[in-house]
């Protein structure tokens, strides 16, 4: 293994995962909820979800921050070197994975690690050994 020592950026990453848990933090003290974006996002799309007006905030919030940071920094360039195909089924096993764990990395690696969850625990390292897995034999096996 290689680090791209010219995009190793560890003081801008320290202050992404800060400001990740800050505002984590402040939605459970605010809010009384914890910051799964799968559910938060699930319960947007059911038959009732656009009446409970934080879960549009919240959604509307990270849309807005995304355009507002298009406007002081350039994004970077989007490489996908990945077929289509992969994607798809990328995609699939991600939400298949997220509604059998019951919330998704933000809702169980940020905010139930933060907590000492034992189920968040065995979900996070569910994801992580699953994405390793599939990473390698991807590019490994497939060699996509």
């Amino acid at each position: 293994m290689m680090i791209d020592w010219v995009n190793f950026t560890p003081a801008r990453s320290l202050a992404g995962g800060a400001m990740i848990g800050l505002s984590a933090a402040l939605f459970m003290l605010l809010n009384g909820r914890i910051a799964g974006v799968s559910g938060i996002l699930g319960g947007l799309l059911s038959v009732d979800g656009w009446r409970e007006g934080w879960r549009v905030s919240f959604v509307a919030g990270l849309l807005v921050a995304a355009t507002l940071f298009m406007l002081v920094a350039p994004l970077p360039p989007i490489v996908i070197r990945s077929s289509t195909w992969t994607l798809v089924v990328g995609g699939l096993l991600v939400g298949f994975g997220t509604r059998a764990a019951s919330g998704c990395t933000s809702g169980h690696g940020v905010c139930g690690l933060s907590r000492g969850s034992i189920r968040s625990l065995a979900a996070t390292s569910t994801f992580m050994v699953a994405g390793f897995a599939t990473v390698w034999i991807v590019r490994h096996g497939w060699g996509a």
